[in-house]
């Protein structure tokens, strides 16, 4: 068999794929780096600083990634952050449906990490 053979096949795979509606690569990875970061940070701060850490807290935050778009990440986490103030602003954050929602799909996410990570 020809070494051009060989590399023709995984090429057109390849070709096919893109071609017929794959998900393109900034839909799977739309969360910003820098909040993977900041994730992964705050996840060593609450679990050690350890190499190991890092692994499984790099890991949670992957496989939140892969179950919830980064949109609505922010809105969860954003409600969790606003709904800790006092007063008619935290109630508003804490009572609405897609407030809960949002919150409850991070929830979700998050034991999905925890189980398949640490």
């Amino acid at each position: 068999m020809r070494l051009s053979t060989i590399w023709a096949a995984p090429v057109v795979v390849a070709t096919l794929l893109l071609s017929h509606g794959a998900i393109p690569a900034e839909e799977i990875n739309d969360y910003p780096t820098v909040a993977r970061a900041d994730y992964v940070y705050a996840c060593m701060k609450a679990n050690g600083e350890t190499r190991r850490a890092l692994e499984q807290c790099s890991c949670s935050i992957d496989v939140i990634a892969s179950v919830i778009p980064y949109d609505r990440y922010v809105m969860a986490e954003t409600v969790l952050r606003m709904a800790q103030v006092v007063g008619n602003l935290g109630t508003q954050f804490r009572s609405t449906e897609q407030s809960r929602t949002a919150v409850s799909d991070l929830r979700r996410a998050q034991a999905e990490a925890e189980v398949r990570c640490f």
